[in-house]
């Protein structure tokens, strides 16, 4: 009888996290039903292309938490198939949905929202787990995790030429779609974080896929600024993914990540990457497209602090050769500080 109860009270939670789901796809989008429910000022929705969700503490001490709601509103598909995404902002962090924005438009896929949680040294992999790093972890890994909202196409099931990936929605097959269905688990929240319960999203990311990670942080005095860090998603041996994501939660979505070391500043090395990051959230595109957000950027007039984008790639309007040639981050900084933000108050 217990288990009976617990099932009933598992399958309203379940309900519960899925109206959430399409009452945020309303209130963003619109839903002409609306109307004949008797609600004709909320049928046209809120035209919104972004948005975000509290929860913590605030919600969900009391109600079951929104980590389904956020996972299927920002994947490339859900109940009815194949579509755009969504884009809907963890924990209400617009800095870090600015970023799943940019990471959209300019790539027409489906972002991560991960936070920035652990940095793991070789040495410290090899004392917890036995297992000596070797290929692109031979440096370590930053592990990138949140409480189960990370879009189902950072599971790696879809591909481009046999390789993981993810892709624009109307590229993505109905096979690529159970795959990534079939790669994930719904676990149910941890009460610990989560006192309302919940669902939470469990997969772990396909190692071998390019990915760009971004974060915009607010700075008094500065204004925004924006943090760019070219990479791989990496696969670890089971038995030592385990161990390691134990270390955090297991009922939440890994993606295992190194990025691209320079030798030089905030990327000489991957603790110095973790050491130099704004903030403990980031937002995970894929490709390896920072340059495309640092011309995007400078069309803003936000700053870049830290990049590891060759300077081969990038391009700037040419006005910013007037701020200096050499020290290109600091002329980057002089000049969106001279021209002013592209949209002021």
């Amino acid at each position: 009888m217990r288990f009976l109860r617990l099932l009933k009270n598992k399958n309203e939670v379940w309900e519960f996290v899925v109206n959430m789901a399409i009452i945020t796809r309303d209130l963003m989008v619109g839903n002409k039903k609306l109307e004949a429910l008797g609600y004709p000022e909320e049928t046209p929705g809120h035209n919104a292309i972004l948005a975000g969700f509290q929860g913590q503490q605030q919600w969900t001490d009391h109600f079951p938490n929104g980590d389904f709601m956020e996972t299927i509103l920002n994947s490339s598909f859900d109940w009815n198939g194949l579509r755009q995404t969504y884009i809907l902002a963890t924990e209400n962090d617009s800095l870090n949905g600015v970023c799943m924005l940019f990471g959209h438009l300019l790539t027409n896929t489906a972002q991560i929202f991960a936070d920035v949680r652990t940095y793991w040294s070789p040495d410290a992999i090899y004392r917890v787990t036995g297992w000596k790093p070797e290929g692109l972890a031979q440096n370590g890994v930053i592990h990138l995790i949140n409480s189960g909202s990370a879009a189902l196409d950072g599971t790696g099931q879809q591909e481009i030429d046999g390789k993981p990936a993810i892709k624009p929605f109307w590229e993505i097959t109905e096979q690529e779609v159970k795959k990534c269905l079939d790669a994930t688990r719904f676990c149910y929240a941890n009460l610990g974080y989560f006192r309302g319960g919940g669902f939470s999203t469990k997969f772990v990311t396909r190692g071998g896929m390019p990915v760009t990670i971004s974060r915009l942080n607010i700075v008094k005095g500065l204004g925004p600024v924006l943090q760019i860090a070219e990479g791989w998603t990496v696969e670890l041996p089971a038995n030592v993914h385990e161990i390691l994501d134990r270390r955090t939660d297991p009922t939440w979505p890994t993606t295992w990540f190194v990025p691209k070391l320079t030798g030089k500043g905030a990327f000489k090395s991957l603790y110095s990457v973790m050491e130099n990051w704004g903030a403990n959230h980031c937002a995970i595109t894929y490709g390896h497209v920072g340059d495309l957000f640092i011309t995007l950027a400078s069309m803003l007039r936000i700053p870049v602090c830290i990049h590891n984008v060759e300077e081969e790639r990038i391009f700037r309007p040419s006005a910013w050769s007037a701020f200096g040639t050499e020290d290109l981050e600091g002329a980057d900084f002089r000049a969106c500080k001279n021209f002013g933000p592209l949209y002021k108050k």
